[in-house]
This record gives C-alpha cells, structure tokens and sequence, in this order.
C-alpha cells in the first residue's frame, strides 16, 4: 500500500525560506539543494556523481564575450569593449567568481583593445587569448604577453575529415605540435576540443586528452594544459544514462578519470541549438568541471552561448551566497548594451525590459498584498528592478493600484492608495478598450495625466517629493 498523507492544517504559512530566501537580511535567487548522488554505469562500472560536493570546490565563470559573442554581431570598438570589460570585472566581484575573459588576436582593433584593457590593472577577470592550432598564429600569443590562450583543437571527423582535411594522425600532430610550442614558451595552452559531443571518443579524443596529460607531467603547474569541452552544435544532454557522445556526465568522468585532466584544468563550452545551454552549463559543474564558459546575454555564433548573467545566478543558487558578485551590474550592463544597439528580447530572464512586468489582473492581485507571490526573487534589491504592471484592459483594478502606488512611493505606507480611490482610473482604462477600440498597452505617461487628474493631493505630494532642493 502507498504511504498515505494526511492534510496538516496550519496556522501560519510555510514558505519554504530555505529553498526561497526571498527577503533581507540576505536576498538571494532561489537556492538549489541536493539530496543524495546519482549513479551512471560507464563502462560496466557504477559511477558516483555527487552534486552537493562539487558545488563546494572552487567553481567559477570563465567570459568569452570579446571571442564568441563577437562571432555573432559587429565587431565592438575598442572604447566599448573597454566598458564592457570593467563592467564584467564589477559583476564577476573580488573574488573572481568571473575568473577569465578571451581575446581574439588578429586585427589592430582586437588587439588594441587587449592592451587597453589590461591597462586599467584589474585582477579579474584575468585576459587570455584564442588562436588556431597552426604555429603561424602562434606568434601572436608571444608578441601579446599572455599567459594563457586557447587554440582550436577540433575533436571530430566532420571537422579532421571534411574541414581541415586531414587524417586524425595528421590532426593528432599538428595539436600536439603547437601544443609543445606553447609550452617552451612559458605560455599555458587551453585545447579547444571542437565539436566534442559528435566526436568518436576512444578513437581520438581520449587518446589525445591523455597526450596532453602527459605533457603537463612535464610541467609546471602553472602551465598544466587545460581542456575545455565544445559542445559546437549543442548536441550535449544532461539526462541520466543518455550515451556518448552526448553524454556530459559521462564525457567529465573520463576527462576526470580516464584521461587525466582534473577538474581545475576542465571547462565547459556550450551552444543553444537545442535550447539547453544554460542547464547543460550547470549539468558540466556538478560533473566535474571546475569553468563554465559563457556570454553577456548568451549572445554568440548561432544561437548562442551560456548567458553570463545566468551564469551568475545559478552559481549564487548552488554556493548560497553572493560570493562578492554584484549582481545589480546585470541590470547596468543590459542598460548600456543596449544603448550601443544590442538589442535585448523585452521578455528575456534578468535584463529584459518586461521580464518582471505583469499584464494578467489575478497576478497584479497577487503583486498588490505581497510581491512574493509573482515575483521570481527580490528583483528590486538584486537588480535594481522592482517588479512591474502593464496596464491593457486584461490588467484590473488591482494592477492599477500597484501601478499607481509605485508611481506615488506609497507601496506599502499609509499613504498606500485603495482600491476604492482607483475605480475612476480602471472606468477611463476599460472605456479606451471598449469604447475606442484600443489594443495597445496605456502607457505610463497617459496613467500619470490620470493620477493627476483623479488623486491631486497626492499627485502634488509626489512632485513636491522629487523636486530638487534648491
């Protein structure tokens, strides 16, 4: 017989504040917890994964903004990305919870910019650069300075085979070659391993992996050879017991245990083909890798990369602190991208203009006696965006009220206006829809001439408050 549950009539509401820490003293996005380790079956073993564990080891954010994200629009100028740079630098915080950022290195403007970014002294995140895995580019590397790049390392036959036209032997050692070359250079190599999730693993990849593992033997730690994993295409999944070469559980317990790159040296590149960048992100972290590597806005070749602000949120969610991170930049920075023509979906999750803006009545109803009820965490405190009401014909008086109490700066006062001082408001709002044949939102500046016209003593109360002291 199942276990029977009775119903627990309680007097005071449960919340779950554990899992939803919504106000102060410490607001925080929701926490995700673990309960137990799961277990995949690799190679007739049963492997353990253990979630809780992982997200206490030193996890970070890797930025591939200037690289990536610059694959998918015009080139930035040296001035923006400048901005942009100091600005990653605010939100990542102290600590380097955003620890990387990667340059190209081709053009007078990449490079320019790289020099004008490490002018400004900044710890984090630290600069590295990208080239391809050809000795030729290689230079470029020396001639900058840096202390680490990565190079593209493509990992399966549709790349060895059909793009660069070659045998894997002949892939195997033209890597392996520039590889060596960084490393009698004092500059940390970072392998791309292209297309890794349709890539035959026993075949090349891990025979390679273990190459570099080899040589990192042979050095020291600070040039260890890094491996980030490319899921080009998306194709990676996060399900249990799916196989390779989707499998990123799978694929981070061979780098782990198989090949020898521990999680510190791994990192996680992923694509949004199949709308599952961000979830596969996390899904690398608690599989052991230690980076994950991400875009402001997930804005990169195609459909994109993991959104960097999501990023920040989910690590907020797994450590259960801010960890130094200012996560009200998120907000700044959308401000300016979008100043400079980026353009930001108005419904896109932390950034866009109406992600916490309500137009259905019953959820302004639940806004009005407590913001908790529609509002995803304290948006207002954590990015400076308090939630939201459109007013449409579909919004109720009591998406008035919030808007108009937002407006005056009563929320949540005496002074808070009541639903019986808003009829007159929700009359002249329905009358546009149904009288005028409306079909757009009423815009905030039509609501204002209303709050005049209908609350004057508290309209003037308003406008004596933010008029400035002379």
């Amino acid at each position: 017989m199942k276990k029977k549950y009775n119903l627990e009539d309680i007097a005071e509401p449960n919340l779950l504040e554990d899992t939803f820490p919504y106000s102060l003293p410490k607001p925080l996005p929701p926490l995700i917890n673990f309960d137990g380790k799961w277990t995949e079956n690799i190679d007739g073993k049963k492997v353990t994964f253990d979630p809780a564990k992982r997200v206490k080891q030193d996890i970070h954010i890797t930025d591939t903004t200037f690289r990536d994200g610059q694959q998918a629009r015009p080139p930035y100028t040296v001035e923006q990305q400048v901005k942009l740079y100091e600005m990653i630098s605010k939100l990542g915080g102290p600590k380097g919870v955003i620890r990387q950022t990667e340059f190209f290195l081709y053009t007078k403007n990449d490079r320019e910019a790289l020099d004008k970014c490490r002018e400004l002294g900044l710890e984090y995140p630290e600069i590295t650069g990208w080239i391809r895995a050809v000795k030729g580019d290689f230079r470029l590397v020396k001639e900058a300075g840096l202390k680490e790049s990565g190079m593209l390392t493509s990992s399966s036959d549709y790349h060895i085979f059909y793009k660069q036209k070659q045998t894997r032997q002949e892939a195997f050692d033209q890597y392996i070659g520039v590889v060596e070359s960084a490393l009698e250079t004092g500059v940390r190599p970072r392998c791309h391993l292209e297309d890794v999730t349709r890539a035959d693993w026993k075949g090349f990849v891990f025979p390679f992996v273990q190459k570099l593992a080899r040589l990192s033997e042979q050095v020291p730690e600070h040039l260890k050879v890094k491996v980030r994993l490319c899921d080009t295409m998306g194709f990676g999944v996060g399900y249990l017991n799916a196989l390779p070469p989707r499998s990123i559980a799978k694929l981070c317990w061979y780098m782990n245990n198989e090949c020898g790159i521990p999680p510190e040296r791994l990192e996680w590149h992923g694509h949004n083909d199949f709308h599952k960048v961000h979830i596969n992100g996390t899904t690398a972290w608690i599989c052991g890798c230690n980076a994950l590597n991400a875009t402001l806005f997930g804005y990169g070749e195609r459909t994109g990369n993991p959104p960097l602000e999501g990023a920040i949120m989910e690590y907020i969610a797994l450590k259960g602190d801010t960890c130094g991170t200012e996560t009200k930049m998120i907000t700044e920075i959308a401000n300016y991208m979008q100043s400079i023509g980026f353009p930001i979906p108005d419904n896109y999750p932390f950034a866009g203009k109406h992600f916490n803006t309500t137009r259905a009545g019953i959820h302004a109803g639940g806004l009005r006696r407590d913001e908790r009820i529609y509002n995803i965490m304290d948006t207002a405190t954590l990015l400076n965006r308090p939630p939201k009401v459109a007013i449409t014909d579909k919004t109720g008086t009591d998406g008035i009220a919030v808007w108009v109490n937002e407006f005056l700066g009563v929320r949540g006062t005496p002074e808070e206006v009541k639903l019986t001082q808003i009829f007159k408001i929700q009359k002249w709002v329905m009358e546009q829809y149904n009288n005028h044949g409306r079909l757009t939102a009423i815009s905030d500046e039509e609501l204002e001439e209303q709050v005049k016209t209908h609350l004057p003593e508290l309209y003037a109360k308003r406008r004596s408050r933010s008029s400035p002291v002379t």
